[in-house]
């Protein structure tokens, strides 16, 4: 007999947690499963006749499912027994931990998603809840499915790719809590952390920051010695002089720097707790970010207009025409102006801006080139190659080649 009475109260306690809990049919689709404000957003991995019976290979009884879905996205799902119509319940989605932007982006290739379409992914993406592989929520989900079908209820595992054609299953003990997906690489999360934490410095972008800091915690701090205090101040020492040069990159002057940079040094000598060194890492990304922000104040508001449209968006339409008809000024004066306060044409701050994010990309991620010659606004990918070298000396796939070798 269903427990009535227990799945309301799974259902009450896993919403206030932040998760959606739908009731549907096993024919309905996952666009009948999440909200309809993000279903531009599925109909880009999901075909609209995909059922879930599709989904989860054919839903059989006495079953827990464990799905990820081609965006990396997860959710759990079972039949409700004796349900009149076949009822199913679905929990989800929700992460097993926040996607950096780096991951959205190549994930973003692999689903064949379009630039344009990256900044509401990123939001869609950064207010899903976090469930990690061994939160309590599943103990709890579990002890309502031996109170439904006993211990001996299966588990399948689903991992789903972007076609739907070839999906790997396997079933295990409702009472083991074995990982469901494998986990990022402590050390390539870190590093894509920093470099994304290093370009929106360099950029002034507290926005981005804001960000960043929901998924900074002590496990970014590198473990090189056994006490983790120490480990938190030796991470401070690099990020310190990491911070520097993405800052000096953003336009502020060395002598700014050497006096911001010596308090710091003095600063992470002095904490006495990874808490404490997590607050001052936080202070510190913010302090670099703030002299670049003010290095830049400096200039009109028409100027600084500009800057934030590039800095915002480089794939955007950034031409100098566009631009002065979006500020309604001659494309005359903007470009007299600018050239004036930046000591550089629009065109050249443009290029640089592209090269260095692309450089970015090239570090940081497996994009394809012409993947990345879109994101940085450059739709013709044999003049990304050629301009990308002229600025580089390097091809693209020459100093992606480079810095893997480095690493």
């Amino acid at each position: 007999m269903f427990q009535e009475n227990e799945f309301s109260f799974l259902k009450e306690s896993l919403e206030k947690c932040g998760l959606n809990v739908t009731v549907v049919s096993p024919y309905d689709t996952i666009f009948d499963v999440v909200d309809e404000r993000d279903i531009s957003f599925f109909e880009k991995i999901f075909s609209s006749n995909t059922t879930l019976d599709n989904m989860f290979g054919g839903m059989k009884p006495n079953t827990l499912y464990k799905f990820k879905d081609p965006f990396s996205l997860l959710y759990n799902a079972f039949l409700i027994p004796h349900s009149t119509g076949r009822k199913v319940v679905v929990i989800g989605p929700f992460l097993q931990e926040r996607l950096t932007e780096t991951h959205i982006l190549e994930l973003c290739q692999k689903n064949k998603i379009e630039p344009k379409y990256q900044k509401n992914i990123n939001e869609f993406c950064s207010v899903l809840p976090i469930l990690s592989t061994y939160s309590p929520i599943y103990v709890f989900l579990d002890s309502f499915c031996e109170r439904m079908w006993g211990r001996k209820y299966a588990v399948s595992d689903i991992v789903s790719d972007a076609s739907f054609a070839n999906t790997s299953i396997t079933e295990s003990s409702g009472r083991e809590l074995d990982k469901i997906f494998s986990e990022t690489k402590a050390m390539e999360r870190r590093y894509a952390f920093e470099n994304e934490i290093l370009d929106a410095v360099a950029m002034g972008s507290e926005s981005k920051l804001n960000k960043l800091f929901a998924v900074f915690n002590e496990s970014f701090f590198e473990r090189r010695v056994a006490d983790p205090v120490r480990n938190a101040k030796n991470y401070g020492i690099i990020m310190n002089t990491l911070l520097r040069k993405a800052a000096e990159r953003g336009g502020v002057h060395p002598v700014q720097l050497d006096k911001i940079s010596s308090e710091f040094a003095l600063k992470i000598e002095l904490f006495t707790s990874v808490e404490q060194g997590n607050e001052l890492m936080t202070e510190m990304f913010k302090a670099y970010c703030r002299l670049v922000r003010e290095k830049a104040s400096s200039y009109s508001p028409l100027v600084k207009s500009v800057v934030t449209a590039i800095d915002s968006d480089l794939s955007a339409e950034l031409s100098l025409s566009a631009l002065a008809s979006e500020l309604n000024v001659s494309s005359v004066y903007l470009s007299t102006v600018f050239k004036k306060e930046t000591g550089k044409t629009l065109t050249e701050y443009i290029n640089e801006k592209r090269i260095s994010y692309a450089k970015h990309l090239l570090r940081t991620t497996s994009l394809q080139i012409q993947t990345v010659s879109l994101h940085c606004g450059i739709m013709d990918v044999h003049y990304f190659s050629k301009l990308f070298k002229q600025k580089t000396g390097m091809t693209p796939s020459a100093f992606r080649a480079e810095a893997i070798n480095l690493q």
